[in-house]
């Protein structure tokens, strides 16, 4: 009998576990770009053409390996929609009566495929180097499910910076040596740009026509859109960028969107590059001496570290994750996170370069965008829609877990022990925002403070009952209790007032 092989936007990978279960002489692969997909979110219009056109060309890449691919473009008029429609409408096609995939990494298409009305086997995606089992029996009887104990354990399983029983150099992490504040100049040219060819302007005319309403630049678009040009990416970084990541990847510099990032993080989110090689790629240039094992340690903690640890808390915690809230925060996110002016420096910045190219690096999702939201007390869930809206590399395993967890704290802790807030001191010491901006990141009250200072403190206070307990926020609370009252009662009338004019749509 004739199989449907599913091969979804993000699983565009020849070692996929549905293509090694089926059979190519006989079964039939379907993928379908639908509206379904490119709308639960509006995802920025740069995301959309990413995987739209890397899916084409994986078609193209499957059929002259010999495969049957029966490929649905999003302007079809016989497109059904969604996932479940077409493979409906391709199983009555051939007469079929069993479908084949690769597990989602979104419950909700999970749930979809299990709802089918006919049989579908959704096989593992061990593209991964953590398999479901290996993190739930990681996690069993431990208090807290802290990531640094997770990547030694990986480290230890892929062989990865070891000299022996030993790690590299002597240490787990380096992430010490990994803090220096932004340099004068940057001396990396940043990621390659590829020239749209004629399958990537075919798509970009068609996602222009329809969703050219989105937050987001569509042009000029300058992503690789296959592995060839994905590895290009990577190849260079290694060479160029690389040697210096590992000191300043915390740092932000304004008009330098990139500095010494690898931006491969969408590509290996939708397949175009293995996780593993990759890793194996940046540990070969430290054992060559062309970079520091700091940098490298660092980078190769972000994927085997960080990228399988979220993962694997994404589907521990099951679908009810995305809804958790742990803080009660409700405000609406502000405008000014779907480009709305703003006279703060910092989050201009970082809005506007994801506006232009669905991208901004780690500290800035953490410590600007993220810090400011959980400050201001944002609901969770809006913001971690807008993440999932606007980032090229943005799929909800790894998406949720950073929003709700890691930045939020909405999930009460389960990744992070103490929630990520800091005031303007901190975005001061990383970054050459402060210089630029209209308000005064020196001035801790008053019309011209900085945001981030007084709304710090107002977090502070209407959250001390749950946190003036841990150990890792004593310091902060016994700052604030050395204050004077007349200060006291300066910050936070000064904070009500600057987010009741957030909330009145004035420009803040």
């Amino acid at each position: 009998m004739v199989k449907l092989v599913l091969v979804l936007g993000d699983q565009l990978s020849p070692t996929l576990s549905a293509l090694r279960e089926a059979d190519k002489s006989r079964d039939v692969v379907v993928m379908a770009e639908v509206m379904g997909e490119a709308t639960y979110v509006p995802h920025h219009p740069k995301k959309i053409a990413l995987i739209f056109t890397a899916m084409r060309k994986f078609a193209d890449r499957l059929r002259a390996d010999g495969w049957r691919v029966d490929y649905t473009t999003l302007d079809d008029p016989e497109n059904a929609g969604s996932i479940v429609g077409e493979l409906l409408r391709r199983a009555s096609e051939h007469n079929v009566a069993e479908v084949i995939a690769t597990q989602s990494g979104e419950w909700r298409l999970i749930s979809a495929l299990e709802d089918l009305p006919i049989p579908v086997h959704q096989f593992p995606d061990d593209r991964f180097i953590a398999s479901h089992r290996d993190f739930v029996d990681w996690a069993e009887g431990r208090k807290a499910l802290r990531m640094e104990y997770f990547y030694r354990d990986m480290r230890r399983k892929t062989g990865l910076l070891r000299d022996g029983d030993q790690p590299a150099g002597g240490q787990w992490n380096y992430d010490h040596d990994n803090r220096k504040p932004a340099p004068d100049a940057v001396d990396f040219s940043g990621p390659l740009r590829f020239e749209p060819d004629a399958t990537t302007a075919e798509v970009l005319d068609l996602v222009e026509d329809r969703f050219g309403q989105n937050f987001g630049d569509l042009r000029p678009f300058w992503f690789a859109t296959d592995a060839q040009q994905a590895q290009a990416q990577l190849d260079h970084w290694i060479a160029l960028g690389l040697p210096k990541f590992g000191d300043f990847q915390d740092a932000m510099l304004t008009g330098q969107k990139f500095l010494w990032h690898s931006i491969i993080s969408m590509y290996l989110n939708i397949g175009l590059l293995d996780p593993l090689e990759v890793c194996k790629q940046a540990e070969a240039a430290y054992r060559s001496g062309t970079a520091p094992l700091n940098a490298v340690e660092g980078f190769i903690r972000q994927i085997i570290g960080w990228r399988e640890y979220v993962r694997g808390i994404y589907f521990l915690h099951g679908p009810d994750y995305m809804t958790r809230n742990a803080l009660g925060h409700d405000r609406d996110l502000p405008w000014l996170y779907w480009g709305g002016e703003t006279k703060m420096h910092c989050m201009s910045q970082a809005v506007e370069q994801t506006r232009t190219d669905a991208y901004a690096h780690h500290i800035q999702r953490l410590m600007v965008t993220g810090n400011f939201a959980l400050l201001a007390g944002v609901d969770p869930h809006q913001l971690h829609e807008w993440y999932l809206a606007v980032y090229a590399d943005a799929f909800e395993w790894v998406e949720a877990p950073n929003t709700i967890g890691m930045s939020q704290f909405a999930d009460g802790g389960v990744i992070a022990s103490k929630p990520y807030v800091s005031s303007g001191a901190y975005i001061d010491r990383m970054s050459d925002y402060c210089g630029s901006c209209h308000y005064k990141v020196k001035d801790k009250t008053g019309d011209t403070a900085c945001p981030f200072n007084v709304l710090y403190w107002h977090f502070l206070i209407r959250h001390r009952d749950r946190f003036a307990g841990n150990a890792r926020m004593g310091n902060m609370y016994r700052t604030w209790d050395r204050m004077d009252d007349t200060r006291k009662e300066t910050v936070l009338a000064d904070a009500e007032t600057w987010l009741a004019r957030l909330d009145a749509g004035e420009v803040v």
